[in-house]
């Protein structure tokens, strides 16, 4: 019988990482200059493990592989096999990360024969005058963008949005971007390791060397139009799930708890992924629990159709699934 299956983190030190993995989410192994957890991961040579109950120890592959659409959903399992399809994360950015940007679908594809990388944050904690860069500021073209670049003036062009707690921002494939500092966020994403970095601010390694950039790549994969908006506005209400972000990759919803909440997942034929973020909560199921805190991810196995949630204390958790 399948079960909601915790994983151990794949911890990973940045140089622009810090040490709220820890101090706010209760990473106790995360290092001073940790910049990301991976909570669930289907990455080649960064597999999930599991934490918890009679299935501890094995890789998420390996039970994709045994259990396949009862693990992850039937329509799932026919269109990615063994490989799971999203990349869950916690980041914590002490510092700017480089401005980057991911290709689409089809350009991974035919450069690395992998995913391209749309992805969303949720911003969980915001340090005062904390801002992003999402997008361009202006229409811009390759050759606009390019003499910036060259100029070393790429930010003037770029948007800038300051950032507070409970914010959140869409990123599909395409779009210029970059975490500022002061930044702990949550990130829903394609399983895709492929980013181009496209400038880094100029600062060094800890060996005194610059990281490498992928200016020439990165042209052809980026989106030169400018939007209107690039935050995503939602409703929340209170012990109800509020939907967040919808599109073809990933649904994200908000779970705003305070009381019990029946979940009736039989219109989903996909697995679900809750990241508790604030407070905590248990997940009744089959005449069992299980207990989730702050800064823990879980995943609810696609045959499990019918759960209830519980808490004792307001509590926010972001809901993820494939529709």
């Amino acid at each position: 019988m399948l079960y909601p299956l915790k994983f151990k983190p794949i911890l990973k030190d940045k140089i622009w990482g810090g040490n709220k993995l820890h101090t706010l989410l209760n990473k106790s192994k995360a290092s001073d200059k940790c910049g990301e957890s991976w909570e669930i991961s289907g990455v080649q040579n960064e597999i999930s493990v599991v934490t918890n109950g009679k299935l501890k120890n094995n890789n998420l592959q390996e039970l994709i592989d045994i259990y396949m659409g009862d693990l992850v959903g039937d329509k799932v399992y026919e269109k990615f096999g063994i490989e799971f399809p999203l990349l869950i994360k916690f980041i914590d950015a002490n510092d700017v990360l480089s401005i980057q940007v991911h290709p689409d679908n089809d350009l991974a594809k035919e450069r690395h024969n992998a995913y391209g990388k749309t992805e969303m944050w949720y911003i969980i904690e915001a340090e005062k005058n904390s801002e992003l860069i999402s997008g361009f500021n202006k229409k811009t073209s390759k050759k606009e963008y390019t003499a910036n670049l060259n100029n070393n003036t790429l930010k003037n062009i770029l948007n800038h949005e300051k950032v507070n707690k409970n914010d959140v921002f869409y990123i599909p494939s395409g779009r210029v971007h970059a975490i500022g500092s002061g930044i702990l966020l949550a990130e829903i994403q394609q399983t895709s390791d492929v980013t181009y970095r496209i400038y880094d601010w100029n600062r060094k390694d800890d060996n005194g060397n610059l990281r490498e950039l992928h200016t020439d790549m990165a042209i052809d994969a980026i989106d030169y139009n400018f939007y209107d908006s690039y935050k995503t506005d939602y409703c929340i209400k209170n012990d109800k799930t509020s939907k967040i972000i919808h599109c073809e990759y990933f649904n994200t919803n908000i779970i705003d708890l305070s009381k019990s909440l029946e979940k009736d997942y039989n219109l989903i034929d996909s697995f679900v992924i809750y990241m508790c973020i604030e407070g905590s909560f248990s997940i009744n199921y089959s005449n069992s629990n299980i207990k989730v805190d702050k800064g823990e991810t879980i995943l609810i196995p696609a045959v499990l159709k019918n759960i209830s949630l519980e808490t004792t204390e307001q509590t926010k958790i972001l809901e993820v699934y494939i529709h």
